[in-house]
C-alpha cells in the first residue's frame, strides 16, 4: 500500500492569484461511448432544461454549500456560489461504434420510460456518434459497424483530435470537456511505454498492442487542451505520460469509475463500522446485470479490470495496517453476473459479517435494486461542470489530476506514491473544501470549541 499522507490543510485563505474565470459562452460535452449511461445523462438535462425534471443526484444542481459559522445561516446553492455552466449552454457529440443516433440508443438501452423520450426526441435525433476508435482485443463480447481506419494509433488520434476540432467549430462551443461513458477494457498494467509523452508518442506510431482505445481518446483530449474524465476503470489517463500530457496542456485529469451502485453502498457503510470500530471478517458481492456494460463484463479480461477498481474500496477505508484485530483478515469478494433479463436494472447483494464486543459475530444482509445508468447520470453532468470550471480556474487547471473529484469515483486518482481517499463523507469535505478554499472563505473543519468559549 502507498504511503499515506501525513500533512494537514490548514484554515486559511484562497492564495493570491487565484481565479476563476466567468463561464460564458457553449459548453461542449464530447462523449466516448454514446450507449445507457450518455443517453440517459443527454435526455435527463434536457429534460431538466424542459422543466419536465428534476435533476436529481446532482450535486451542481442541487447541492448547497455551508460557509462560515453555523450561526450565520449562510448556505448557498453550490452553483450560484462557484461559476459553473448553465444547462442551457450544454451541447453534445460524441463516438460510438454503433451508428444509433442518441434517441434510438436510448430507445435500444430501456432505461428510459418512452413517455419521457419522446417528448426530448427531436433533440436526441439530432445527435449522431461519430465513428469510434475501437480495438476488439479490449473489449471483445461486443462490435459494431461504426469504426475509424487508420494507418496507426497516431493516425487514430490525428483523426479524434480533428472530429474535436471539427465538434467545437459545429457546435460553435466556447469550451470543451471529454468524458468517457464507453466500456470497460480488458486488464492493463502500465508499462515503460506510457512513462513519457515522448515515448507513449512513440508507441502510439508503432501501433503499440499496450495503448488502448481509451488511451487515445484522453492523448487527443489532451492535445486539444481538453479535460477529460475517465468514468470506466480503465487505465486511460492514470499514467506518468497523460500526467505530463495534463500539466503541459493545462487540460485537467480526474477518474476513475463512476462510484454507482454497490460501491457507493460499500463506501457509505464501511465508515460506519469503522467509526464503531466493529470488526469484519468477510464481505461478500454479487451482481446481476443485463446491459451493455453486463454483456462486456462477462469477458474475464474486462471483469478482471473492475474487480480491481472495486476490491481497493475496503482496503483503503479500513486500514488494516492501523487496525489488524478488526480489518487484517477480511475475506472480499466479488462478482458480476450477466443476466440478460435484469436490463439496465442491476441488482447488487452483499453479505456482510461483522463482530462486536468481545468477538461476537453479526451479520449485515444488503439487496440494492438499483438503475446503472440513473445513478451515473447525474455524476456525469457534475464532472462535466466540475472539470470546466476547474479548466477555468488558476489554481486548478495546472495541477493534473483533480482529486477533489474523489467523491465520484471508485478508484480515485491521485500523484504517484498518495494513496487515494475512499471514505464516502471524507471525499465529499475535500470537494466542499476545495470550493470554499478557491473562494477565499474559511475551511470547514467541525471543530465547534468556538461555540463554547
Amino acid at each position: 500500500m502507498a504511503k499515506r499522507e501525513t500533512s494537514v490543510l490548514s484554515r486559511k485563505a484562497a492564495p493570491q492569484g487565484t481565479e476563476i474565470a466567468p463561464a460564458k459562452g457553449k459548453l461542449g460535452v464530447l462523449i466516448p461511448g454514446m450507449g445507457a449511461v450518455a443517453t440517459t445523462f443527454v435526455a435527463g438535462v434536457e429534460a431538466v432544461r424542459k422543466g419536465i425534471a428534476e435533476p436529481i443526484g446532482s450535486l451542481t444542481q442541487m447541492g448547497t454549500i455551508r460557509l462560515g459559522k453555523r450561526t450565520e445561516g449562510r448556505s448557498p446553492q453550490i452553483n450560484e456560489f462557484v461559476p459553473l455552466s448553465k444547462l442551457n449552454d450544454l451541447v453534445f457529440g460524441g463516438w460510438d461504434i454503433f451508428e444509433d443516433n442518441m434517441y434510438d440508443a436510448a430507445t435500444k438501452a430501456g432505461v428510459l420510460d418512452y413517455r419521457l423520450l419522446d417528448k426530448v426526441k427531436p433533440f436526441l435525433k439530432n445527435i449522431k456518434p461519430m465513428k469510434a476508435v475501437f480495438d476488439h482485443d479490449y473489449v471483445k463480447l461486443i462490435d459494431g459497424p461504426n469504426k475509424k481506419k487508420g494507418k496507426n494509433k497516431m493516425d487514430l488520434a490525428e483523426q479524434l483530435r480533428d472530429d474535436i476540432r471539427k465538434f467545437k467549430k459545429s457546435s460553435k462551443a466556447d469550451r470543451l470537456v471529454m468524458i468517457w461513458c464507453g466500456s470497460t477494457e480488458a486488464f492493463l498494467k502500465p508499462s515503460d511505454i506510457h512513462s513519457s509523452v515522448e515515448k507513449f508518442e512513440k508507441a502510439l506510431a508503432k501501433s503499440d498492442s499496450k495503448i488502448a482505445p481509451s488511451m487515445i481518446y484522453a492523448y487527443a483530449a489532451l492535445k486539444e487542451g481538453v479535460p477529460y474524465a475517465n468514468g470506466a476503470p480503465n487505465l486511460s489517463v492514470d499514467i506518468p505520460a497523460m500526467l505530463q500530457l495534463s500539466r503541459e496542456m493545462e487540460a485537467p485529469i480526474c477518474g476513475k469509475d463512476y462510484k454507482t451502485g454497490q460501491t457507493l453502498m460499500k463506501t457509505i457503510l464501511a465508515p460506519g463500522f469503522k467509526a464503531r470500530l466493529l470488526g469484519m471478517s468477510g464481505w461478500f458481492s454479487t451482481n446481476i446485470l443485463g446491459n451493455r456494460d453486463g454483456e462486456v463484463l462477462d469477458d474475464p479480461a474486462s471483469f478482471k479490470t473492475k474487480e480491481e477498481s472495486k476490491l481497493s474500496v475496503l482496503e483503503y477505508i479500513l486500514q488494516p495496517e492501523l487496525y489488524p484485530q478488526l480489518y487484517g483478515n477480511i475475506t472480499h469478494k466479488v462478482k458480476i453476473n450477466y443476466y440478460p433479463p435484469r436490463g439496465d436494472n442491476k441488482e447488487g447483494w452483499d453479505n456482510i459479517d461483522i463482530f462486536g464486543w468481545l468477538g461476537y459475530p453479526m451479520q449485515i444482509k444488503v439487496d440494492f435494486l438499483c438503475r446503472d445508468s440513473i445513478l451515473a447520470a447525474p455524476i456525469v453532468l457534475d464532472l462535466v461542470l466540475f472539470m470546466d470550471m476547474a479548466q477555468r480556474t488558476s489554481g486548478l487547471k495546472g495541477i493534473g489530476i483533480q482529486e477533489w473529484l474523489s467523491f465520484y469515483f471508485k478508484s480515485p486518482m491521485t500523484v504517484p506514491g498518495l494513496y487515494p481517499e475512499h471514505d464516502l463523507f471524507i471525499q465529499l469535505m475535500k470537494l466542499k473544501n476545495t470550493l470554499r478554499h478557491l473562494k477565499g472563505e474559511e475551511l470547514i473543519t467541525h471543530l465547534g470549541l468556538e461555540y463554547y468559549d
